[in-house]
């Protein structure tokens, strides 16, 4: 069985596209000069190489060059290999079998894609019950594949079986002596075309309501994640990562069409923040959002909220669910990316040239 996978090493795929774009463009502009003294927020000097400076004029900068003040700058939306897809959203219980998981996960893979699903969102930890406790004794060998990582196994091999792009979920994942919080995409041919490892952890205590700490068990990944796949350039957050308006930010500069959010909301946070952090997320960046929940378990000993939605570009609920198990399958077309940001510009009319930190005593001092 470990023969038989081709998996690609995902930092290559993840990071190449991160940076390598952006290279030719810090040639020219490598440093911004935030500390001469003389410079203010409306005319400041880009250090170009060969002791070359360029003047910038805020109150009259073009969106081009605001734009290149960023750093690094927004990268043109990619076109997307399709224009339309159907997107199916596998809102699943958890129980304590792992077996009995996996099994499941690959039945209700079968059916969205039995249905017209091109891309496939499992939940957060879906095959071991969500608890610190269970984490270590449920994590798999990813890196080693076959026996040693049967949940990733089944969905490489349904990816192929199925020609359809399924992002994982996550699971628990050891690697050395550390277990991450881990997703896998899954490309239509079975290989493995990225990893993301959850980079925020759920570290959080809300007296008298809710109480956990992932770190006590798990390590922090450290690399954000994007990646083409057959339906687009997707970005990749687990749960808590949804919070973070940096990434989903770093995603969209990148030419992100969609972000995916495996997460496990529970029933504090879940009702005040699940929607209206999807919705945020998606509206500030003009992008697809789509989060998948495990279904909920009362008598678990995490409760998940459930409500796994598809949020469309205008921060519109295009489709969610309740709390029991479902399939949420929905239509993405990414013609409405253009749309929305042609009638809302927003891209065009950032100040990439005052979005900066400041030291508070220099600018009081001019």
């Amino acid at each position: 069985m470990k023969a038989a996978l081709a998996f690609h090493h995902p930092s290559t795929i993840s990071r190449s596209i991160f940076f390598s774009s952006s290279l030719s463009l810090l040639k020219f502009y490598p440093k911004l000069n935030t500390n001469n003294k003389n410079l203010t927020h409306q005319n400041q000097i880009l250090h170009g190489s060969g002791g070359r400076s360029i003047r910038i004029m805020a109150s009259s900068a073009s969106a081009s060059v605001a734009e290149q003040a960023r750093a690094p700058p927004a990268l043109p939306l990619p076109t997307p290999p399709v224009d339309k897809f159907m997107i199916a959203l596998c809102q699943i219980t958890v129980t304590p079998d792992k077996e009995r998981n996996i099994a499941h996960a690959r039945s209700k893979i079968q059916e969205a894609a039995a249905k017209g699903a091109k891309l496939v969102l499992l939940p957060e930890i879906w095959n071991s019950p969500y608890s610190n406790d269970c984490f270590p004794v449920y994590a798999e060998d990813i890196d080693a594949g076959g026996d040693a990582s049967p949940s990733t196994t089944m969905l490489s091999q349904l990816s192929r079986n199925l020609n359809i792009t399924i992002v994982g979920g996550s699971i628990p994942e050891r690697s050395g002596d550390r277990i991450f919080n881990t997703c896998c995409v899954f490309g239509t041919d079975g290989n493995l075309k990225a990893k993301h490892r959850k980079i925020h952890l759920f570290d959080i205590d809300i007296p008298g309501k809710i109480t956990f700490m992932e770190s006590k068990t798990l390590t922090a990944g450290e690399t954000p994640t994007i990646v083409d796949t057959e339906v687009g350039r997707i970005g990749i957050g687990i749960c808590y990562d949804l919070r973070f308006q940096e990434l989903a930010m770093i995603y969209a500069a990148r030419g992100a069409h969609l972000l995916c959010y495996p997460g496990a909301f529970n029933m504090t946070t879940g009702p005040l923040h699940w929607e209206l952090l999807q919705r945020a997320r998606a509206v500030d960046n003009q992008l697809y959002v789509a989060t998948c929940s495990p279904a909920r378990e009362a008598g678990a000993g995490y409760v998940a909220w459930g409500h796994s939605t598809l949020v469309g570009p205008f921060g519109e609920v295009l489709a969610t669910t309740e709390h029991e198990e479902a399939i949420i399958l929905a239509e993405i077309d990414y013609s409405l990316l253009e749309l929305r940001r042609t009638s809302l510009p927003l891209l065009k009319q950032r100040r990439g040239d005052l979005y900066q930190l400041v030291d508070v005593k220099r600018l009081n001092s001019q």
